[in-house]
């Protein structure tokens, strides 16, 4: 049975679950917007039975971990060093890092700028950065992406958020969420303070795009590369799974053309099995 633990790393408390063999190969799973650590529910077990210690954080902001204030405790550069110094805390040197989402990004961030801390790297229905600035000039994805602008207001976006929440967690398969799954994410969004933490990732990343760091990375990833891609996605384009070699030598790219943006929970047998066998070595 998982646990739940509680740790402190980069100056934050986050709270994960752990399960499987503590002797085994450590992979840290990354949730994204607007879920925490049991995103990967249907994950967790399989793992574990596979052989490898598996930890799922809440990110901070969300859920059980700690919420900081102000939106600037919430940048891509400060979230990717949670996840590095939460891997180098755990006694690993470095970990497989899957990534959904906000985790995706996260993940994508960790590979690119701290690859010492990455063995393989996973990524379900999250843009590489440099592939994400192309695509966002498509005028279909800026109209996709309209609730990134609403999430820049004061305090509106957090009224909203059991709303928008509902609506947004519609996967392609209708055990994707039970009604006691949708019970158990209104109750973290409601713990004090995640509300405007989770919402403030949006925030923090406008201001990101506004001002770039002078020096910052190309985007080159050289750790072994897994995308996977629901192709139902209806807040990103699935372009945004194409081209990825430039960056991302080597990458394999799989698409589930009936999964949704919620891809590990519209197929969980097949996530489950490439997850299985990518994180293995036994596939390139």
């Amino acid at each position: 049975m998982p646990t739940h633990q509680q740790i402190v790393v980069n100056g934050v408390r986050l709270h994960y679950v752990e399960a499987g063999d503590p002797r085994g190969p450590l992979v840290v799973l990354l949730h994204g917007f607007p879920e925490f650590w049991r995103s990967w529910e249907r994950q967790i077990g399989p793992l574990a039975r596979a052989g490898f210690r598996v930890v799922a954080p809440d990110l901070r902001g969300y859920n059980l971990s700690e919420k900081p204030p102000g939106v600037d405790a919430y940048r891509v550069g400060t979230l990717q060093e949670d996840v590095a110094a939460l891997i180098r805390a755990l006694g690993g040197g470095r970990a497989h890092v899957v990534g959904h989402d906000w985790g995706g990004i996260v993940a994508w961030a960790l590979a690119i700028r701290q690859p010492e801390v990455v063995r393989r790297l996973v990524i379900l229905n999250a843009p590489h950065p440099a592939r994400a600035r192309q695509v966002a000039r498509k005028p279909e994805q800026w109209r996709r992406s309209w609730y990134i602008f609403f999430f820049q207001l004061p305090w509106l976006p957090e009224r909203f958020l059991h709303r928008f929440g509902a609506w947004a967690l519609r996967g392609t398969n209708p055990r994707a969420y039970t009604d006691e799954d949708r019970r158990l994410y209104r109750q973290a969004w409601d713990q004090p303070g995640a509300a405007t933490g989770m919402i403030n990732y949006y925030r923090a990343l406008r201001r990101s795009r506004q001002v770039r760091r002078k020096g910052a990375p190309g985007g080159q990833v050289r750790v072994p590369t897994l995308v996977i891609w629901g192709q139902r996605d209806v807040a990103l384009l699935p372009e945004h799974a194409d081209g990825l070699e430039r960056w991302v030598p080597g990458v394999r790219v799989v698409r589930l053309p009936r999964a949704s943006h919620w891809v590990m929970r519209d197929e969980p047998v097949r996530v489950n099995n490439l997850l299985a066998e990518f994180l293995s070595g036994s596939s390139t």
